[in-house]
């Protein structure tokens, strides 16, 4: 019996040491994949500096998100609807990869002055024709639509009651004037804001690939575009489908571990702005 017994103690003993090593190793194997987490893939991102481009210098940074690294990336919208925050303060709360600023909107308190929905639920409809930062509707002619997986598409604008009923999309936000479609450029009205060279925001999709530009504008060394040269220039990146975004003092465009990777325009540096579209981790 006590032979019996010591040998039980011992394989008892020995049981108990290993449940002790393989949980401490449990628990070391949790800690270090808590202090070392895998390394995200960089967003694929070059800036273009010319002195020839349409006879003047230009200042053009660009995001390429491919579509086979869907698995990698997701696209998401943030925003406020009573103040105002900088591209780089949106990015760095929602923990995203890189970002660009978004729609119009009321510079005096703040909010989108296009429609703008995200989860079914409806934060601003189009401001009324005649209230002060209302904006015309031939600007507003397309919609950038994040889907439910975090795949973004960018389309000629519904009217809004189309986006209020269908319950498909994350995020919703009309903006434009909608640029490009099905590889052809889409006819602009001759007002000013087309005609006149300034900084732009834009987003692009090509056959394999969304692309989230900048161009800079308003300074020595970077002169900005119209309407009709963006069309151009989107094109020639082989852009099937285009959107403008809000552009001028808000353009910025953010990508971490980098901070602010273009020049914007506004004396005081970056803008606060109302809402971005924000690229995040998968």
């Amino acid at each position: 019996m006590i032979k019996t017994y010591a040998a039980t103690a011992s394989i008892l003993s020995l049981s108990l040491f290993s449940f002790v090593i393989l949980n401490v190793a449990c628990i070391q194997k949790t800690h270090l994949a808590k202090q070392a987490p895998p390394k995200v893939k960089p967003i694929p991102f070059q800036q273009i500096k010319t002195d020839s481009l349409f006879g003047s210098p230009q200042n053009i940074s660009i995001l390429t998100v491919a579509k086979k690294d869907s698995n990698l990336y997701r696209f998401d919208l943030a925003h406020h609807s009573s103040q105002l925050t900088t591209t780089s303060q949106f990015a760095k709360q929602e923990n995203a990869l890189a970002a660009i600023n978004g729609g119009f909107f009321n510079m005096d308190h703040g909010g989108s002055v296009t429609y703008l929905e995200e989860e079914d639920s409806i934060y601003q409809r189009n401001i009324p024709h005649g209230e002060k930062w209302a904006i015309a509707d031939w600007a507003k002619t397309g919609a950038i639509i994040i889907k439910k997986n975090g795949q973004l598409k960018i389309e000629a604008s519904k009217i809004p009651s189309f986006y209020e009923q269908s319950r498909l999309e994350a995020s919703v936000l009309i903006t434009g004037p909608f640029l490009i479609e099905n590889g052809q450029k889409i006819e602009l009205i001759g007002a000013k804001f087309v005609k006149d060279r300034h900084p732009r925001t834009c987003i692009c999709e090509t056959d394999d690939s969304h692309l989230l530009l900048t161009i800079d504008g308003r300074q020595p060394q970077a002169k900005g575009m119209n309407l009709l040269e963006l069309q151009d220039f989107l094109l020639a990146q082989k852009c099937h489908t285009a959107i403008n975004l809000d552009g001028g003092g808000s353009t910025t465009m953010w990508i971490k571990e980098q901070g602010v990777v273009n020049s914007p325009s506004d004396l005081f540096g970056e803008r606060k702005v109302a809402n971005v579209i924000l690229i995040k981790a998968n």
